[in-house]
This record gives C-alpha cells, sequence and structure tokens, in this order.
C-alpha cells in the first residue's frame, strides 16, 4: 500500500489506474466479440461461432423418388447439428400418351388443393416421429433452390474466411 502511495505521488498514476483498462471507444467492437454466422430465415434464426465451424456442405437427393432435396449442412464442435434444405417434388417422366404440360399442371392442382385445405407441407419442415426426427437436429425449410445456395456461399464464405456472415431469407 505505501508503494503504491509513493508511485502515485511520483508519477501522477495511479497503480490501480495503470492496471484498469480503459473502456472501449464507442462504436468500437467489444473484448468478447467473436465472428458469427448467422442466418435469420423465416422458420427461426440460426446463430454459431465461427471457430467451431468444422465443415460447410451442400448435396442434393432423391427421397422414396418422389421429392428432390437440395441440403446444406453446417457441422461444429458441438453436439447440435443443422440442415438447411429446399424439397421440390420430383416430376416423374410423362407416359408417351400424356405430356409433361399435363404431369406439370396436375401436379399443380394437388399442391394448390394442399393449400386450400390449409396444408402447407411442402413450404414447413415435416417430421414423422420417430422416423424422421433427429436428436439434436436442427432443421430449417428453405422456400428455393437458389436460398439453398445462398446458405451455403454465406456459410462457406464465412468458414473459409474466418469471419462473420449474416444471411437474411425472408
Amino acid at each position: 500500500m505505501c508503494r503504491a502511495i509513493i508511485f502515485t505521488l511520483l508519477f501522477g498514476v495511479s497503480l490501480v489506474d495503470a492496471q484498469t483498462p480503459a473502456p472501449p471507444a464507442p462504436g468500437a467492437p467489444s473484448a468478447t466479440a467473436i465472428p458469427i454466422f448467422r442466418a435469420t430465415l423465416p422458420g427461426g434464426v440460426y446463430a454459431a461461432a465461427v471457430r467451431n465451424i468444422v465443415s460447410v456442405s451442400t448435396h442434393e437427393y432423391l427421397v422414396d423418388g418422389v421429392a428432390r432435396v437440395t441440403e446444406v449442412n453446417v457441422e461444429t464442435t458441438g453436439s447440435l447439428l443443422v440442415r438447411f434444405y429446399h424439397l421440390e417434388p420430383q416430376t416423374p417422366p410423362a407416359p408417351a400418351s400424356l405430356g409433361s404440360a399435363a404431369v406439370e399442371k396436375a401436379q399443380q392442382l394437388l399442391v394448390q388443393g394442399a393449400e386450400k385445405a390449409g396444408i402447407d407441407a411442402w413450404k414447413k419442415v415435416t417430421k414423422s416421429y420417430p422416423t424422421t426426427t433427429h436428436s439434436r437436429t436442427v432443421e430449417y425449410r428453405l422456400n428455393t433452390k437458389d436460398d439453398a445456395k445462398r446458405v451455403f456461399d454465406a456459410a462457406d464464405e464465412s468458414f473459409r474466411l474466418q469471419k462473420s456472415k449474416q444471411i437474411t431469407i425472408e
């Protein structure tokens, strides 16, 4: 205590003041800010520390020959897996006697009928417990294949460059 008083008298600065960091300037990032990948989507918000992302992937596949899925996965060091996907009906090849325009029209009418009945299965994440419910998995349904590409591009850039990236999909 005596040394602190002598130091203050000699140099005009308290040892306590010398050890206390100055507050950050207004608008400056705080010392706790970390790079974050953040996706704001119609189904919710996903955010992950960029330092915890270990892989980003995208792929397409067919489900039972009736739906085409474009999926984006962001794997982190945590135990939660996130999937962003776009689901579209797989148009079957038209029989020789039926043109593809007729098949597309029939498919469009089915979707419209489902929407009028309040069934919007082609727009929401749909799970059938326990078959499609995965523990520790968060899923976001996207409206278009382009939305899936935008999410992948943003996550990939954030991962490769180790910088914050935000994407909003309406």
